[in-house]
């Protein structure tokens, strides 16, 4: 696990200075980006006693990768070493909050995100769990959408060229396919993701890039 986040931080780390090479000095606000992500996957769990509402597991799991980007970036801003931070995290990982339910996990989360502007991994580890999300599916999906993010960057993301649709499709579920058929456990598998997502964009707007 620990070697896993190692890894994830390093992506992270990596995938903030695509965005800003200065990234640790912008002062970016981590913690606002966790709360509103929360607000997000409340939705999607479903609150509102006065409508019919049916929990979407699938969607309350890629906030839940979303967030992880946002709770991997502010904890590198806390002065230790990667290694030092894998090491915390890894080990609050592993002690889960005794919340039963989601609700009310995912607004613990958020209030903790609002008060600290840290993340509490201890009470992310246990949204997981409700969410019926093991650490392989969170390390798996976290690769593909940092990948993802790399590929949107590098197609003209933030210059406004990239389409986030092809083929009728949104590239979030060209990335669930590829990530079906490939193996996490490959020394290759961040290229190997990069690899099908190229093949599969669209070559007239590869021009963007």
């Amino acid at each position: 696990m620990q070697a896993k986040i190692l890894t994830m931080l390093e992506m992270q780390d990596a995938m903030n200075r695509k965005v800003d090479q200065d990234w640790r000095k912008a002062g970016y606000a981590w913690y606002r980006a966790i709360w509103t992500e929360c607000a997000e996957m409340l939705d999607h769990y479903g609150w509102k006693w006065w409508k019919h509402q049916r929990p979407d597991l699938q969607q309350v799991q890629l906030e839940i990768v979303v967030i992880w980007h946002f709770a991997l970036s502010a904890r590198l801003m806390q002065g230790l070493s990667v290694e030092q931070t894998a090491v915390a995290i890894a080990r609050e990982l592993q002690r889960p909050r005794q919340v039963d339910d989601l609700r009310e996990a995912i607004e613990i989360l958020a209030a903790h995100a609002i008060e600290t502007r840290d993340a509490d991994i201890g009470i992310f580890a246990r949204i997981m769990q409700l969410a019926e999300m093991d650490f392989d599916d969170l390390y798996r999906t976290y690769i593909g959408k940092n990948v993802l993010n790399f590929f949107r960057q590098d197609h003209g993301y933030q210059e406004g060229h990239y389409r986030k649709t092809w083929h009728g499709r949104e590239d979030n579920e060209h990335l669930a396919d590829i990530l079906e058929r490939l193996d996490p456990a490959s020394p290759g598998f961040g290229e190997d993701i990069y690899r099908e997502l190229a093949a599969a964009y669209p070559k007239e707007d590869h021009t963007h890039a």
